[in-house]
């Protein structure tokens, strides 16, 4: 065993080939590696392919092209390039490496070792298990394409190509994990996208050191991107096609990973995330107003809470016309109790809604409007104002586009909460304070996050605010800093 274990190219023998196969890989051990040897003009033909990642009735197909080489050929000195030319595949490699054999059979290829040969054949006949594209459940449109990306990079890739076809559209295919050996795509324009940020995305995900990336995409963010600690998404996830389509045009770089049916968007800003694919299929004015009540939405969400508790707390700060904003009745439980007590029955419920069977679903809403809603408010619980306030910073946390986003709005809702409720005005002013110099300082990849806030970015502050009409739009983002500015002529 240690000579096949020192093994570094195919050998001559098949088997030592056979022996490598087994030893490495498995084969005939494991039940879905697969091993089939068969004769070809008094030659010895060996196959290797992984059930469940394989197109069935293509090995059949080219098990039977092989066999009747038997009945048409004469020539057994040719038989390499006879092989080859019966091989009928649109995608047949050549490889000597054992290792690259190894990975490419595990990639769900199938492999044909020909005896007395240094070369094996590496046919792409993949067809992993998954579904078929569908909306995705999170960016639901009222107008626009009903497709989303799957669990198949080689899909994902598909759907993208579909939009762009553009002869400058790069794929390129990276793999990480000394285990699990996942392909990661990497998806951009060659003349648009940045080359030092391109080939500073390449080297980070080259220079990942790990041994699986099960969990795909979120996995690979925290692997490359700095920040871990950090509650803000410094990428963007989006499981629509078209808004990676459009971020590619713009200049960005797309990062698919398989096994995930989201793809990850980079460079990105905080108000990256605010943007939403309803805004661009409906008309600009409709679009800048649903933009600017989802952004009053994400602002409710944010400080709504703490700004409610303050009022509560130093009620000389609201004026007598709004003295009806703080509650009528304090309850028996104070009110910052009453409020952390509410924001985490919330969290409880949405947590609950994710594991909970969608048959239940519906009455696991009844249950909580009837416990939390009424009862609640009945025994002292909660006060009136409590609830309703909870109730809409909720639906602002749901409103934001990125659910990534939302969760990191909650967690700063919570901190100005407490800062407000140790410290009043002043708590609430330094949390503020603090909250907004954190997402001043921090980079995404080196881009700044708070762009085009800070630095400040006229035109581009003004696309945000306004969906602005796309003939209006010349230039493509700065941030990303593209080779080709100009989108369309001015």
């Amino acid at each position: 065993m240690s000579d096949v274990k020192k093994m570094n190219y195919v050998s001559k023998d098949l088997k030592i080939n056979e022996k490598y196969m087994k030893y490495e890989v498995g084969a005939n051990i494991s039940y879905d590696v697969s091993f089939r040897e068969i004769t070809i003009l008094d030659r010895q033909i060996q196959l290797y392919y992984v059930n469940g990642l394989v197109d069935d009735m293509t090995i059949v197909h080219i098990l039977r092209q092989l066999v009747e080489v038997n009945d048409n050929e004469k020539e057994d000195d040719k038989i390499y390039d006879i092989i080859k030319n019966r091989i009928v595949n649109q995608q047949v490699e050549q490889v000597n490496k054992i290792d690259e054999v190894t990975d490419q059979l595990l990639s769900g290829l199938f492999v044909i070792f020909v005896d007395g040969e240094r070369d094996a054949f590496i046919v792409d006949i993949r067809k992993y298990p998954g579904r078929q594209p569908e909306e995705p459940d999170t960016e639901r449109v009222i107008r626009g394409a009903r497709d989303g990306f799957t669990e198949n990079v080689v899909e994902n890739t598909g759907l993208i190509r579909r939009r762009i076809r553009d002869k400058r559209l790069r794929n390129e295919m990276l793999r990480v994990g000394k285990r699990s050996k996942t392909d990661i795509c990497l998806s951009y324009l060659i003349d648009v996208a940045n080359d030092d940020f391109v080939k500073m995305v390449k080297e980070k995900i080259q220079g990942i050191d790990i041994d699986n990336l099960v969990m795909a995409d979120k996995a690979l963010t925290e692997l490359f991107v700095e920040y871990s600690w950090n509650p803000f998404p410094v990428v963007r996830y989006t499981e629509r096609p078209d808004v990676a389509g459009h971020h590619i045009l713009s200049g960005y770089i797309v990062l698919t990973v398989d096994t995930s049916p989201s793809v990850i968007i980079i460079p990105t800003t905080f108000f990256d995330h605010l943007e939403h694919a309803e805004e661009y299929r409906q008309t600009p004015a409709i679009g800048t107003f649903t933009r600017w009540v989802r952004i009053l939405a994400v602002i409710s969400s944010l400080f709504l809470l703490p700004f409610w508790l303050l009022i509560v707390l130093e009620p000389s700060l609201l004026p007598k016309a709004l003295s009806f904003i703080g509650p009528k009745e304090q309850g028996n439980i104070p009110i910052t109790i009453q409020i952390l007590l509410a924001v985490v029955g919330v969290e409880f419920l949405r947590m609950a809604a994710v594991h909970t069977p969608t048959p239940l679903a519906t009455a696991l809403g009844l249950i909580a409007a009837v416990l939390i809603g009424d009862i609640a408010i009945d025994v002292g619980l909660f006060s009136p104002e409590v609830i309703l306030y909870v109730a809409i910073s909720t639906i602002g946390s749901y409103v934001t586009p990125s659910y990534e986003l939302s969760v990191a709005n909650k967690m700063v809702s919570l901190f100005l909460i407490l800062m407000t409720a140790f410290f009043g005005l002043n708590g609430f002013l330094i949390g503020f304070t603090i909250t907004i110099l954190f997402l001043v300082n921090l980079k995404a990849l080196k881009t700044p996050y708070f762009w085009p806030l800070l630095p400040f970015n006229l035109p581009a502050l003004i696309r945000f605010i306004l969906r602005v009409p796309i003939p209006f739009i010349h230039n493509r983002p700065s941030i990303v800093h593209p080779k080709d500015r100009v989108r369309q002529g001015e």
